[in-house]
């Protein structure tokens, strides 16, 4: 195995993107193994690999990592991306708790019933506009800075990045009422990690499909 971070989930987005984010905007180079069928994910659980018997999972420093949440504290705390003290760090916490509550209802979106698209799009666009984003056009907007915590950049710059872009990509013009926002996603989509990462070619997924939420369906179903 090379020193590059390994993952394995399925070929989209998921609960892996997020980890695909950070690696990415700490310039770190990964590698993938994407699970098609249902035997590969069994095999893993048979293995002994997968702690909780649930993907994703990233080995890294001679760790089998599983649990989005700690991957992500993990990546964050070793590139200097999670704050200089507790307070930082916790400040952190709750502005990608509350990112992660948001990017949750786009994560199972793909996975709701025809009938009930439109219901689910209408709920984002509420939860966006009137819970998460004001909160954090405030923030920026009182301290004036560049970044969320410490005028520094950091995990939650990052996870922050990637829900603006994913809310725009199903409401377009979701950030019409905060200039904020709209400046912090120039310079964060600037910044030459993210930069790169946004480019045709990296590993950067597309929106889900139907083939990666058959894929995903499959390999679960009992």
């Amino acid at each position: 195995m090379s020193g590059k971070p390994r993952l394995t989930y399925f070929n989209g987005r998921g609960r892996m993107e997020p980890v695909r984010w950070l690696l990415a905007a700490a310039g770190v180079e990964f590698e993938e193994i994407f699970l098609e069928t249902k035997e590969q994910y069994e095999k893993l659980i048979k293995d002994g690999v997968l702690l909780f018997q649930q993907v994703p999972l990233v080995e890294i420093d001679g760790m089998k990592m599983v649990q989005t949440r700690a991957i992500l504290s993990y990546i964050a705390g070793k590139y200097n991306l999670y704050g200089k003290d507790l307070k930082e760090r916790a400040w952190i916490d709750m502005y990608v708790e509350g990112i992660t509550d948001l990017m949750e209802m786009i994560l199972v979106f793909p996975f709701s019933p025809p009938e009930a698209r439109e219901k689910n799009l209408d709920s984002i666009k509420e939860k966006a506009t009137n819970r998460y984003f004001p909160v954090f056009e405030k923030v920026l907007k009182q301290h004036g800075q560049d970044f969320l915590v410490g005028n520094k950049f950091s995990w939650a710059d990052v996870q922050l990045t990637e829900a603006i872009l994913a809310v725009e990509e199903k409401i377009p013009a979701v950030l019409s009422g905060f200039p904020q926002l709209q400046a912090f996603k120039i310079r964060m989509s600037n910044m030459p990690t993210i930069k790169k990462f946004l480019q045709p070619g990296s590993p950067r997924k597309p929106p889900p499909d139907e083939h990666y939420v058959e894929t995903v369906l499959k390999t679960f179903k009992k």
